[in-house]
């Protein structure tokens, strides 16, 4: 084993150091890891334990089925979130209204909102799927959270991050100073360096969505994915399409690799005409971290980090990656506001 190896928790302590600060935003950011290194065992013993697989029987706050693995990982990041004396206040996307710390324990500056299983359709099928998570620092002076804490618009994130559980576990984070990747060695239960300073193309060659919205989506969209098809776009030759269909892991390769993911509006329900996905919980967090990497996130219209939520589970169409195929789009989109 490489000697020099640098651990989450060695890096964290450098840019403690760096930045002077307490420890208290790196006590939140160790509780979410120790959280994500539960699931990502749950996860792995997902086809071998029956208790695990498979739905509960109920729908969420959302309108989707709630499985099993759903309802663990949630509980398991609240639970390793709400005593330590960091945290004011939290949101997931598997409750319904904000989850208030209990009175017994003290009270910290941190907000944090997570989709604790994102892609969880996906588990029975062996899927990559993952936990998404954005950290804010609290508006209210002192005490127990306030709704306001949690509506705060994306470029006021003091930090965010992803973990994918896939072939291997990887947590990729950012506190506004570049985006980092760490690998979960197995063999020492630790997260290490594996993708330092990850930056983006500026121009990819992957574009991922659901095709299959296709008949729904508005004019501007449908003409942006025939060109990305045709050889008249900035490559002279069709884009590659790839879509898993779990955000995360689409997110994922498209930040290495370069591309844009779009999950535009759609007249498909009627119920969700802005979009299907969650402001606070994907949205946000996922945009903060392509900026840090040089990309850029939009809904087609504007900087998903401009936007100033107004309820915990607002959806919004969401279009992210390489920054110069996300800003084509929005010239695109122009023809959707036309039309």
């Amino acid at each position: 084993m490489n000697e020099n190896i640098i651990t989450f928790e060695r890096h964290m302590i450098n840019e403690q150091r760096n930045s002077g600060g307490s420890g208290d935003f790196s006590a939140v950011l160790s509780q979410i890891i120790f959280a994500a290194k539960v699931v990502a065992a749950q996860v792995s013993h997902a086809g071998l334990a029956e208790d695990i697989l498979g739905g509960i029987g109920m729908k969420n706050v959302q309108g989707e089925e709630v499985q099993k693995l759903d309802v663990f990982a949630n509980k398991m990041f609240i639970n390793t979130l709400n005593y330590i004396g960091k945290v004011c206040v939290m949101a997931s996307e598997e409750e319904a209204d904000m989850i208030h710390i209990p009175q017994k324990y003290p009270k910290g500056d941190y907000v944090v909102m997570f989709d604790p299983l994102d892609g969880s359709s996906n588990i029975d099928v062996d899927v990559s799927i993952g936990t998404i998570f954005g950290i804010y620092k609290r508006i209210s002076k002192e005490g127990n959270g306030v709704l306001d804490d949690l509506l705060q618009p994306g470029y006021k994130l003091f930090g965010a991050g992803y973990i994918i559980y896939s072939s291997s576990t990887i947590l990729v984070y950012s506190t506004g100073n570049g985006v980092n990747g760490f690998s979960l060695d197995p063999s020492v239960g630790e997260f290490v360096l594996s993708h330092p300073n990850i930056k983006t193309p500026s121009r990819g060659k992957i574009y991922s969505a659901n095709e299959g919205n296709y008949a729904y989506w508005k004019k501007g969209t449908r003409e942006y994915i025939d060109h990305l098809k045709s050889e008249g776009n900035n490559l002279k030759k069709p884009y590659t399409s790839r879509y898993i269909g779990s955000l995360v892991a689409d997110f994922h390769r498209n930040l290495l690799k370069g591309g844009i993911f779009l999950y535009p509006e759609d007249s498909k329900d009627p119920k969700k005409p802005t979009g299907k996905l969650r402001l606070l919980y994907e949205a946000n967090p996922l945009s903060y971290i392509v900026e840090q990497a040089g990309g850029y996130a939009s809904t087609g219209y504007e900087r998903i980090l401009d936007i100033k939520p107004t309820e915990l589970h607002q959806r919004v169409p969401l279009i992210l990656g390489s920054k110069d195929d996300v800003k084509e789009y929005e010239s695109f989109a122009q023809k959707n506001i036309e039309a």
